[in-house]
């Protein structure tokens, strides 16, 4: 019998800037996922990869990693599971179908379920993060979350056609400065990729209740599309180790502009 990871795993830095890694994770406690039917057990909408298309990018930056998978319960949802984007399809705070709208469970989670999930895994994770945010903002005056993400670049069921490489979500504008914005469209626009600000993914929850630049705390989120780092968006789901570079490079020049800009942002 397998040790259970600790649902959230956070590294330290000394730079103002945070990356948030809700998606990351793929385990998931026996129980659970024994309630999960063959399509669920895929894990086909997890974030793959991505923590080490990020890793050592910005070597000081902090990282909040949950280690289970958003299918015990998604990290990017509100505890109160209200809708992020009403009037479009969308997945819960619970999933109970994957992201091409198909059931994933034999057992659906209930009501006990949610609230046993939202306190042994929800909360521990967001508790880590926000005493990142609240440490670094002591140390620089400001703390900027990057909270990172990846998806299929085609699913009908949640938007049409193909999803732009780069997905910025600022919450309208509103979860940080103007300059963050910015500079992180600029990047996207110079790699002569596809790239959207504020499209169909504006910024999840944790973009939303974070993001508070007035008081020095501004947070951004990124949702790649996964055509630009996997071998291809369906099982395995393998890295292109090729692609990933070019990714990252990209990705570096991103982290080190917000890093760059940090100073002239506290309040």
């Amino acid at each position: 019998m397998s040790i259970a990871p600790d649902p959230v795993e956070v590294v330290r830095g000394d730079s103002p800037v945070i990356l948030g890694l809700p998606h990351a994770g793929t385990w998931l406690p026996e129980d659970i996922l024994g309630r999960l039917n063959e399509r669920g057990r895929t894990l086909a909408d997890t974030d793959w990869h991505i923590h080490q298309l990020y890793a050592g990018l910005l070597p000081k930056a902090t990282t909040v990693r949950a280690t289970f998978h958003r299918y015990v319960i998604d990290a990017n949802r509100g505890p109160e599971d209200e809708s992020l984007y009403p009037g479009q399809n969308t997945t819960g705070l619970v999933p109970v179908t994957d992201f091409d709208g198909q059931p994933i469970w034999t057992e659906p989670p209930a009501p006990e379920d949610v609230a046993d999930r939202l306190a042994r895994f929800h909360a521990p994770y967001h508790a880590a993060l926000s005493a990142e945010i609240e440490r670094v903002r002591a140390k620089h005056g400001v703390a900027i979350l990057y909270d990172c993400h990846s998806i299929r670049s085609v699913i009908p069921f949640l938007f049409e056609g193909v999803l732009p490489d780069f997905n910025i979500g600022t919450a309208g504008g509103t979860s940080c400065a103007a300059a963050i914005e910015a500079a992180t469209q600029e990047v996207a626009a110079a790699t002569g990729r596809t790239w959207v600000v504020n499209g169909r993914f504006r910024g999840g929850w944790t973009t939303r209740h974070y993001g508070r630049p007035q008081d020095g705390v501004h947070a951004i989120q990124m949702e790649l599309a996964q055509s630009t780092h996997l071998a291809a968006e369906a099982p395995p789901f393998d890295l292109d180790p090729a692609k990933a570079a070019a990714m990252r490079k990209s990705l570096g020049e991103i982290l080190a502009r917000l890093e760059a800009l940090a100073p002239e942002l506290a309040p």
